[in-house]
């Protein structure tokens, strides 16, 4: 042990001491916990060398004498750190016994001390967790999978989807189960401490609405996406939109033991914080890794700061836990308000990458993650979903209500944001759960972008795979082999039968349509794969427990990926430069190429188009100094750095203004509003 170290445990114990220690009320097992499996990939970037404080909380150490913290465990905490847990001016504000962490609320001086012990992964603030915030089943391609089922509708029945989001008014039509007249939310529970799982906010109904509403009200008209799927509503956003990271932890601790009980798949976050912590430190990362790796699809808002005051596009502000890998993080299409996807844009609010989330070594290097993010962007401007009655929003800005009915129990509100567009990718992995249950959340994750649309003019920052398209995801995996598990055989065959076509076409009509082609690619942790073998043969990286970056190897040998030899397969490039980026051959098999550039697409096919940024520069940030704060790129914009805004308060949401598209400089049209006439519609 290092004498300042051992110093400090001599400071510790005397602290103690003069703390008077009361009773231990922490019993032998409370602190125990379930550690949290750690893959290699962990064991090799999360160095034990690394700062265990969080940069927010160091922040706060010089102007907070008492703080509220999230406490990470690697192991079973020793008889020292149970003793300082229990002393007086200790509190242990929550458990989260699946996650192996803790909320505490502590002196300051104490914070420094925690990161002494070895047992302590990590420590960060606790801080305040935001919401970012009908044709959309028409132009995304839902209504193209209605007839895909054998009992004639792919709608989500039997999947549970959970909304950890600010409640969900339950008693509006838009959550009754067509078949059975009954509600389909089956869970309700509040993590926010006020007692209630209703919607006083209007935020979280208004997303699971989009995620699974039925379709009843106006002739389907604001139909979700997977209209039959079973929702939990766990409440984690209290009835201004606010909440904190250690409620979002209550809940996916929770959705740990018991999601398997409700047929969970998905899991949808539209809220965050700002990513200031690498993903391999944020407790939301971590839980949402933990998730993950048991079969869940996590969906999350990449965020909604676009763009600053002057106008400017902004790089680099993903939030968390959207910059954690193993989520699917979902940007936001305009829509211009058609059923055309040929005018769709990028909402120029939504959030772009790449991650600039951070760990510091101990010698005081900034080490920055740079993951490409948002893996897939959805439409999210302007959308119009089911309205809670009297909720916060909509007293502060009228204009939010589009008076659909008078019946509140059938009223719909229109918001916008990546909150908006996060649900649409939730419902779509309901249908995929639902066509194919074995699919696992990375071969999920690969079909949705593989079959995305390429928005011309917006670099891979930007749109990641490209626009959803949630018919070509559904039909992919319908074809998916069911007995495909973690012993399959690398470049095995990954299909039932051949391929289709790599397009999809919309009816705009009784004799016109809109035909637009695949993306053919997928977002790799920090760069791009091409390639058909990504549908038609197996990839290691598709397992549970990998992330689909795994394998991905810098030109001098450095493994970006979390497991070695688990890898894509042999024949798998990286870009066009040979040398500059591979593939491991153990995890990625032949045809597929990987991306030396960040480019511009031209609308084509993922790989297509101009080069915005070569991903040499974007990978050379090993000691902090590529685009950190008020570094411009070639076109002018600024590279933000994720520092915290503010006090630690999300800023992408404002109340006025995030939630009316008009304040963003958006398409200000908008599709036209069909009253509902009171009669259910059950023509979907």
């Amino acid at each position: 042990m290092k004498p300042t170290n051992l110093k400090k445990r001599l400071l510790t114990l005397t602290l103690l001491i003069s703390f008077l220690l009361g009773p231990s009320v922490l019993g032998g097992n409370l602190l125990a916990g379930v550690a949290l499996a750690k893959d290699k990939s962990d064991s090799k970037n999360k160095s034990s060398r690394h700062d265990k404080l969080g940069s927010d909380l160091r922040e706060q150490l010089q102007s907070s004498s008492t703080l509220n913290v999230i406490l990470q465990l690697n192991g079973k905490p020793s008889g020292q750190l149970n003793a300082l847990l229990a002393s007086n001016g200790v509190k242990i504000r929550k458990h989260f016994d699946k996650l192996n962490s803790f909320a505490l609320q502590l002196p300051a001086s104490v914070a420094e001390v925690l990161a002494t012990f070895p047992e302590v992964s990590f420590v960060s603030v606790d801080s305040e967790v935001r919401s970012f915030g009908g044709h959309v089943a028409h132009t995304s391609g839902a209504d193209n999978v209605r007839s895909m089922s054998s009992d004639g509708a792919l709608d989500g029945n039997g999947i549970g989807i959970a909304i950890l989001d600010s409640g969900i008014y339950g008693a509006h039509t838009a959550f009754t189960d067509t078949q059975t007249g009954l509600s389909r939310i089956v869970v309700n529970l509040d993590f926010t401490g006020e007692g209630r799982t209703d919607d006083p906010y209007g935020h979280g109904t208004h997303v699971a609405a989009a995620a699974a509403g039925n379709g009843l009200v106006s002739r389907g008209e604001y139909i979700g996406i997977a209209p039959r799927a079973r929702l939990l509503n766990l409440r984690v956003l209290n009835s201004t939109g606010i909440g904190t990271v250690s409620n979002v932890l209550s809940a996916l601790n929770w959705l740990l033991t018991n999601g398997a009980n409700y047929n969970v798949r998905v899991a949808n976050l539209s809220l965050g914080m700002p990513a200031v912590n690498s993903y391999q430190h944020d407790p939301l990362c971590v839980a949402v890794r933990a998730l993950v790796d048991r079969g869940m699809f996590v969906v999350a808002a990449a965020g909604n700061n676009g763009k600053n005051t002057a106008g400017q596009k902004v790089y680099g502000q993903i939030h968390s836990p959207g910059n954690e890998p193993s989520a699917m993080t979902v940007g936001a299409v305009d829509t211009r308000g058609t059923d055309t996807r040929a005018d769709d844009a990028i909402a120029s609010y939504s959030s772009r990458g790449p991650t600039r989330s951070y760990w510091i070594d101990e010698s005081g290097q900034t080490h920055y993650d740079n993951q490409v993010k948002p893996e897939i962007a959805a439409p999210g401007n302007k959308t119009v979903f089911a309205q809670s009655p009297n909720n916060y929003l909509v007293a502060q800005n009228p204009s939010l209500n589009v008076g659909v009915s008078n019946n509140p129990t059938r009223n719909q509100m229109r918001l916008s944001g990546t909150s908006m567009a996060a649900p649409l990718v939730a419902g779509t992995a309901a249908l995929m759960f639902e066509a194919n249950p074995t699919l696992t959340p990375n071969l999920m994750k690969a079909l949705m972008m593989y079959t995305a649309q390429q928005l011309p003019h917006f670099n891979l920052l930007e749109q990641g795979a490209g626009e959803l398209n949630v018919d070509g995801a559904v039909r992919l995996a319908k074809l998916v082999r069911t007995t495909i598990n973690s012993s399959t055989t690398l470049g095995s065959s990954l299909l039932t039968a051949t391929a289709p076509a790599p397009q999809t076409s919309i009816s705009l009509g009784p004799i016109t349509s809109y035909t637009f082609l695949w993306s053919k690619g997928v977002i790799v942790g920090p760069t791009y794969a091409t390639g058909t073998s990504l549908i038609t043969a197996y990839q290691r990286v598709y397992a549970k427990g990998v992330l689909l970056g795994d394998g991905v190897l810098l030109g001098d040998g450095v493994l970006m990926g979390d497991v070695s030899g688990v890898l894509m397969g042999d024949g798998v490039v990286l870009g066009d430069v040979a040398g500059v980026l591979m593939g491991d051959s153990t995890m990625f098999s032949s045809d597929i190429s990987f991306g030396n550039d960040i480019l511009i697409s031209n609308g084509n096919t993922l790989g297509d188009g101009t080069v915005f940024i070569s991903l040499g520069v974007l990978m050379g940030d090993a000691v902090g100094v590529l685009m950190g704060d008020g570094v411009l790129m070639g076109d002018g914009v600024l590279m933000g750095d994720g520092v915290l805004m503010g006090d630690g308060v999300l800023m992408g949401d404002a109340i006025l203004q995030a939630f009316n598209a008009m304040s963003f400089g958006d398409s200000g049209t908008m599709m036209v509003i069909v009253l509902d006439d009171d009669t259910d519609y059950m023509g979907f």
